[in-house]
């Protein structure tokens, strides 16, 4: 079982690999970062496979796709920009130098394991991060493969040793005293709304998401076919574990009727209200959601329900009256049900998805299927939320797969939603940026800035971690082997110093032992 003691060498390690890294020019950065994508597209299906075996959650094929938009695909996305450089604005007189957070603390959920373990070490590795990954415990043995898979990479493609580690072993009170470490510069949660508000809560800086429960609304106006085809495979997609998945349908009154027909073309099953009770009922016994029915398919659903449908039905899709907080089907389901219910108007129903959004979601996101700009505009405006997709399936296309947002596995809502972020977690909210301001006085002049670089060129060994040394008379414990507790404070300082006020406190005690 991982101790305290252990997980503060990771963090002592984290920071000397992070200071370390954080010297590196942006030729050896994206080198690094590319040989740790390649690891993980290479070994994109057999986590896939795996994550979905130790979770029982989820879809292979949908896995695999993460996977591989979470390590080569994010790469070839960020193409092209630099995270690393200086930036010189000769125009303003100012000079900006990337700032690396430091030591990243990536909280890993146990829906989308193993492609947000790629995701949180690339954005980390890209902005010169050293990372600590902490998974969830039903699914930290995909995570921590992947994890020690993707370390590897990174360390054989010249990055110090420990600019990636992982937490074997996760319990909550490690997990807390990681989070309430100094060593630790930035939480990034991903998860229950319990794992979120721990990290704002532990008194380091932290990056989290809220819940998800997106509405979708049908208008007059849409293409009735395409919508059915895009939300039932949205829904479908990794039986709905992306928090992004649709979760209330609003259809306009004047065609819900054909909408329903497209929907079970789609490969749907729209329920009477005799199995709709069941599903409720089942899915949420006392007023909460069950969660055996997470990541799990509809036929399954179903059929512990009470009812049948066929092998090959992908979506289940559950009418109802108002939206309502004390109607169970207008909250977060995470699996392939969702909760359908009927509007007079394009006015009615967005008043009906701003009521969703409010219910559980603010901040998150929503979908609309319309060809109607103002309708669109309109929703966008209303319904309290920060990320709005158009005539697509909203499960990929609020987490960057088929839009062009940033590429994410960490949806920031905002203030409205609570969160520090409210936007697709980038490379840019693991950075600060030191500015070299000049006088603005146009007769006092600025220096010649271009082309100048603090950070080096990294191509010969991997720097390796600081050994403890013999040589002192006096024999002192190396840096290593004495870590504080995790979520100890300490007032920071480099390896040198604090041997050296080692060295001065076991000099002091031999002194006393003289004098006496």
């Amino acid at each position: 079982m991982m101790n305290t003691a252990h997980a503060g060498h990771m963090l002592e390690r984290a920071r000397w690999a992070a200071a370390t890294y954080a010297t590196y020019d942006a030729a050896t950065v994206a080198a690094i970062v590319q040989a740790v994508a390649e690891a993980g597209y290479e070994n994109a299906q057999r986590y896939a496979d795996w994550a979905v075996s130790e979770t029982g959650m989820g879809v292979v094929e949908h896995k695999l796709r993460k996977n591989r938009a979470c390590s080569r695909g994010l790469v070839e996305h960020y193409h092209g920009e630099d995270f690393v450089s200086p930036r010189v604005d000769t125009a303003n007189k100012v000079v900006e130098l990337p700032t690396p957070a430091g030591v990243v603390l990536a909280l890993t959920p146990t829906t989308n394991p193993v492609a947000t373990v790629y995701f949180k070490t690339l954005l980390s590795l890209m902005t010169r991060n050293a990372v600590v990954i902490a998974p969830h415990p039903r699914a930290q043995e995909c995570s921590a493969h992947a994890a020690h898979t993707l370390a590897a990479a990174a360390v054989a493609a010249g990055a110090p040793d420990g600019i990636v580690q992982v937490v074997t072993e996760p319990s909550l009170p490690l997990v807390e005293g990681l989070m309430a470490d100094e060593r630790t510069d930035v939480i990034i949660a991903t998860g229950s709304t319990g794992v979120v508000r721990a990290a704002y809560s532990s008194g380091n800086p932290a990056l989290g998401v809220g819940p998800g429960n997106v509405p979708v609304f049908v208008d007059a106006t849409g293409d009735l076919s395409a919508a059915a085809g895009r939300i039932v495979d949205s829904k479908a997609f990794d039986n709905s574990l992306l928090c992004t998945n649709e979760s209330v349908l609003i259809a306009d009154e004047t065609i819900a009727d054909r909408l329903e027909r497209e929907l079970t073309h789609a490969g749907a099953c729209v329920l009477d209200p005799e199995t709709t009770n069941r599903l409720r009922d089942y899915m949420f016994p006392d007023g909460h959601l069950n969660t055996e029915v997470v990541g799990q398919s509809a036929a399954w659903i179903a059929e512990r329900a009470g009812f049948r449908v066929t092998p090959k039905t992908k979506l289940l899709v559950a009418p109802f009256d108002l939206v309502l907080p004390d109607e169970p089907l207008t909250h977060e389901k995470l699996s392939p049900v969702i909760g359908m219910v009927r509007v007079a108007d394009a006015r009615r129903g967005i008043n009906a998805a701003r009521a969703v959004a409010r219910i559980a979601g603010a901040g998150h996101s929503a979908a609309i299927h319309s060809e109607n700009p103002a309708t669109i505009m309109d929703f966008a405006a209303r319904v309290p939320v920060l990320r709005v997709s158009v005539n697509v399936g909203n499960s990929t296309g609020s987490a960057g797969l088929d839009t062009n947002l940033a590429p994410s596995m960490t949806i920031g809502t905002g203030f409205v939603g609570r969160s520090s972020v409210g936007e697709n977690l980038e490379p840019k909210h693991l950075l600060n940026w030191t500015r070299i301001a000049h006088n603005a006085d146009a007769a006092v002049p600025m220096g010649a800035f271009t082309g100048l670089n603090p950070w080096h060129h990294h191509d010969g060994p991997t720097p390796p971690y600081p050994a403890p040394s013999n040589r002192t008379a006096v024999q002192v414990p190396p840096v290593e082997a004495v870590p504080r507790a995790v979520g100890q404070r300490s007032s920071g300082g480099n390896n040198d110093q604090i041997r050296a006020e080692l060295r001065r406190i076991v000099v002091e005690e031999l002194s006393q032992l003289i004098k006496r």
